[in-house]
């Protein structure tokens, strides 16, 4: 039998080379060939070096313009070459012994490939002791099109060639995993020859025809796994939760003092419907901010609580679940008083679970969840803990930022008695179509773009710090204090050895921390005012009262770090100053900026900034500062960042398994592969009459990319 995509590489190329391409995170013969080139040099086309970055490792392929040879001040020999793409120059700099011999070889007129790390010596580009072969030296270097690959200082673009050559000479690839007729309707090539094509191309059509077919594996391969989990979810079972009339949802309704928007009446009647049913729901809501996700939510909950269940919803920060309990126990009112004075007879209970909760209070919430006293049960991953138990768990809700794993799912199906309970996750970032598609691909997808009556336009600007702007910044927040309204003022940093925290680079000043904001502001711009942090490492007591005084109007600027992002609503705040906001993305600053203009008056959202205006990241504020429309800023944001850390990939510290497909230019094609794979599980759920498939999905949910997938 001969070398197939999942051996080890080392099976076809040698130890030698494996050990190399180990530090590219190659490790099967089917990790090399699909470890795609970055680019193709022509021989009549060289490549750019104009956009050389410092601290990048880079191979160019170029011309000898210039070679000389000299004796440093050191007293060590000095060679220097200069080559050129015919627009742009850089030198190559080689020392000690072995100069002589380059700079012979080196000569003027000599092409080839050059692999080193890009530095800046007195203004000039360079690579010192770079690696090198001439284009003699290169097998199909004369050819037309010659592959350069991503590489590290280890494995060089040329080595990489070389063992791909040696690799497709040895595999076998006579199962292709994508069906036959899917290859006919698509016009697809076969896997051997797009293989081929990527890596030993005659044409720019070559390369086209490959990439159209090994993107559509990327796609489909994804969509049959996440078509897999929808279809498995379909057949289990789930207590179902129908609605019941004249209940705590209806006495909720009674007393809203506002009416539902038709988006939330809308998905409210899925949920209903969702619910009612023999099997889990797995939904995903997501809405602008201030969209009203989580009044949709706690009418699902309350759906679930007349039909004699549980609900639990999930927060990733302590912060977030006090506010959340908070919130809810104001929405209800008596509804949230069972058992107490002044409760209503239809109440029920909500109770807080984290991790740092005093002893009798978590005693008491415990006892609430285990007897169901509580039927809304409000926490972090203190949720998950083995002594959490829960009388009848029928809904979870999982907020912002949360994702499950498998351990996670199996602890919540042993607390709902061993029936899956039915699950909701929402997101206050709108995501693009594509996303959703793709990340969250196991879950139907509802969305809340309507904003409620009575939310007030805000206004952003940017503005440099330091100047007439900036302390017209602290002016206009006086101004709103003196109003009656209050202010948040967000920076990256708590303080104190975080600096490493705040993701600044190099040479820049740190990030502007709370612990040095607030007082400057309180001696300074700010004086007079009742001014408070918030912050993460706050202890919960402290955090739960800052919260709750700048809630009754007790505090007029919170100066806080994200720990204010979702969740936190205060319909009299109406400033939101964000201090280097060139450290946060742009679904942060969209987020951060929803807390205001909650209430009647319009709020004003000021990102400070020291950055260039016509940088990436002066551009990417400029675009917030644009629209407050959230889909349009997901799109944007999506551009930004690359598919695998969209894909969560780089938290499992494997490499993405999107090389090729990318979410924002292949919309149409995830759509026809989404339906081409619900169609294929339909008729093969467990792909028997598909094996080279298999063992491709099989590759995709191998136990490290699992936690990926299974989220709920």
């Amino acid at each position: 039998m001969g070398v197939r995509l999942e051996d080890r590489v080392e099976k076809a190329v040698g130890g030698t080379s494996a050990r190399a391409l180990a530090t590219l995170g190659i490790t099967t013969v089917g990790d090399l060939l699909r470890h795609y080139p970055r680019r193709y040099a022509e021989r009549g086309a060289l490549t750019p070096v104009r956009d050389l970055r410092d601290g990048d490792h880079v191979t160019v392929v170029g011309e000898v313009v210039s070679s000389s040879v000299r004796k440093a001040r050191t007293g060590k020999m000095l060679a220097e070459a200069t080559v050129t793409d015919g627009e742009a120059r850089l030198r190559l700099t080689f020392f000690g012994k072995t100069a002589t011999w380059h700079a012979d070889r080196l000569q003027r007129g000599r092409r080839g490939l050059f692999a080193g790390t890009v530095s800046t010596f007195n203004g000039v580009r360079q690579l010192t002791h770079p690696e090198y072969v001439l284009d003699e030296e290169v097998e199909g270097f004369a050819g037309a099109l010659l592959p350069v690959y991503p590489a590290t200082k280890q494995a060089s673009s040329w080595d990489i060639a070389g063992a791909v050559r040696v690799a497709l000479d040895v595999v076998d690839v006579d199962d292709d995993p994508l069906p036959e007729q899917l290859l006919r309707q698509r016009r697809l090539l076969p896997l051997r020859e797009a293989l081929r094509s990527i890596h030993r191309p005659d044409s720019r059509t070559d390369v086209a025809a490959a990439r159209d077919r090994l993107t559509w594996d990327e796609a489909y391969t994804l969509q049959v796994v996440l078509a897999q989990r929808r279809a498995a979810l379909a057949q289990t079972p789930a207590t179902p939760r129908p609605p019941r009339g004249g209940g705590l949802l209806d006495a909720f309704d009674a007393r809203l003092p506002f009416p539902l928007t038709a988006g939330q009446r809308e998905v409210g009647e899925v949920l209903d419907a969702e619910l009612a049913q023999a099997h889990p729901m797995h939904r995903l809501l997501q809405g602008e901010v201030g969209s009203g996700k989580t009044l949709v939510a706690l009418r699902a909950m309350l759906r679930v609580v007349d039909a004699g269940g549980q609900a639990a919803l999930l927060a990733p920060t302590e912060v977030l679940a006090q506010q959340h309990a908070r919130s809810l126990r104001e929405l209800l009112g008596p509804l949230a008083e069972a058992g107490r004075l002044g409760g209503a007879d239809t109440a029920t209970r909500i109770a807080l679970l984290t991790g740092s909760l005093g002893a009798a209070a978590r005693r008491e919430s415990l006892l609430d969840a285990a007897s169901g006293v509580a039927g809304i049960v409000v926490g972090t991953h203190a949720l998950l803990e083995e002594q959490v138990q829960f009388a009848d768990l029928g809904l979870v809700v999982v907020d912002e930022q949360h994702r499950f794993g498998v351990e996670q799912r199996d602890a919540l199906r042993a607390k709902a008695g061993g029936a899956p309970p039915h699950v909701l996750v929402m997101t206050a970032t709108p995501i693009p179509r594509t996303v959703a598609m793709t990340v969250f691909g196991d879950l139907e997808t509802s969305t809340l773009s309507e904003l409620p009556r009575g939310r007030s336009p805000i206004t952003t600007h940017v503005v440099p710090g330091g100047g007439k702007a900036f302390a017209r910044t602290w002016e206009k927040v006086r101004e709103e204090v003196a109003a009656g309204h209050q202010a948040f003022v967000v920076c990256p940093r708590i303080g104190g050895d975080d600096a490493a925290e705040a993701g600044a680079d190099e040479g820049r000043r740190p990030a502007a921390a709370v612990e040095d904001v607030l007082p400057l502001l309180a001696g300074g711009a700010l004086g007079g005012l009742r001014l408070e942090a918030l912050h993460g490492r706050m202890a919960p007591d402290a955090k739960e009262d800052v919260m709750r005084r700048f809630s009754r109007g007790d505090v007029d600027v919170l100066v806080a770090t994200t720990v204010v992002e979702v969740g936190v609503d205060v319909p009299n705040a109406t400033v939101m100053v964000v201090l280097d906001a060139d450290r946060f993305g742009v679904s942060q600053l969209h987020q951060l900026r929803g807390r205001i203009g909650r209430g009647s008056a319009p709020g004003l959202c000021v990102l400070v900034t020291d950055v260039e205006p016509e940088s990436p990241a002066g551009e990417r504020l400029r675009a917030v500062a644009s629209t407050t429309d959230g889909f349009a800023l997901s799109e944007i944001d999506l551009q930004q960042r690359r598919e695998g850390d969209v894909l969560g990939s780089t938290q499992s510290g494997r490499r993405s398994s999107l090389r090729l497909l990318e979410l924002t230019k292949h919309e149409d094609l995830i759509r026809e592969a989404r339906a081409a794979a619900t169609e294929l599980v339909a008729a093969d759920p467990d792909l028997a009459r598909h094996p080279a498939l298999r063992r491709a999905v099989d590759e995709l949910v191998d136990p490290e990319r699992a936690e990926y997938l299974e989220k709920a």
